[in-house]
């Protein structure tokens, strides 16, 4: 017999509220730093008690999607949540997922090789430039667990760059977030130790591969090598996932 699913929990009057109050900035086609209505006008537009509107509003500004401001010329202002702050409220989330290397390679091998053959040859200079500038912060094996764990940082940063470039804002921000959740889950796993050169030279190699392949508008080359370096990157890190997993038993 199926198990049934545990029913969605009620929503609190509030809540609802502030999603009407989102529609409704939406509707009035509001942008960061427009003024809200203030208070009595809350109330009346949204047929609502002073302390269900206070308590949305609450909510919305909780979210970062709107600002209170004191003072002179102050009051209530659409909002604007920062990418940086929805990776973060995302990243809680995932928090006590406890989530594999396997889960986020699974989601970077089907987006990153796509990106990337869009990507080739639209590249700017500047933007080739600071890819390889980034490449020279592991120019060379890492002699230190403290140096192991900076490279593999450095090198997650090379991905949340090439995201940046994408002119798909979904896509962007979802591999934005898997380089920022592996390079969080690296770190406080300690999966950088013992340090691994096999993946140090295998990733680098491919991601010099790549913006060569990017600099020439050679798409599928591009395609390619990301898949490749996306496979290799997965089978190492998981051995090392691994390895962590047998000395914390050990322990």
């Amino acid at each position: 017999m199926a198990r049934k699913s545990d029913p969605e929990p009620k929503r609190r009057r509030p809540a609802k509220v502030a999603d009407q109050i989102k529609d409704w900035v939406v509707s009035q086609g509001l942008q960061k730093g427009d003024r809200l209505p203030g208070e009595a006008e809350m109330i009346t537009r949204f047929a609502m008690s002073k302390g269900t509107i206070r308590e949305a509003m609450r909510l919305l500004e909780g979210q970062g999607l709107i600002e209170t401001r004191t003072g002179p010329g102050g009051g209530s202002f659409v909002g604007e949540v920062t990418e940086e702050r929805a990776r973060s409220l995302l990243g809680n989330y995932f928090y006590f997922k406890d989530l594999t290397v396997a889960d986020i390679y699974q989601i970077r091998r089907v987006l990153e090789p796509e990106m990337v053959a869009q990507l080739a040859g639209t590249l700017s200079e500047p933007a080739l430039a600071e890819l390889e500038d980034l490449i020279s912060h592991y120019a060379e094996p890492a002699k230190s667990p403290e140096e192991e764990r900076q490279q593999h940082v450095d090198s997650l940063k090379f991905h949340a760059s090439l995201a940046r470039q994408s002119d798909n804002p979904l896509l962007s921000f979802l591999i934005g977030f898997m380089a920022q959740i592996l390079s969080d889950l690296t770190v406080y796993r300690k999966l950088y130790a013992p340090p691994n050169r096999e993946l140090w030279e295998s990733g680098r190699n491919h991601q010099i591969q790549l913006i060569a392949a990017l600099r020439e508008g050679r798409g599928e080359d591009a395609r390619l090598i990301m898949a490749d370096h996306m496979e290799t990157a997965q089978r190492l890190m998981e051995a090392q996932e691994a390895e962590v997993m047998k000395r914390f038993i050990a322990e």
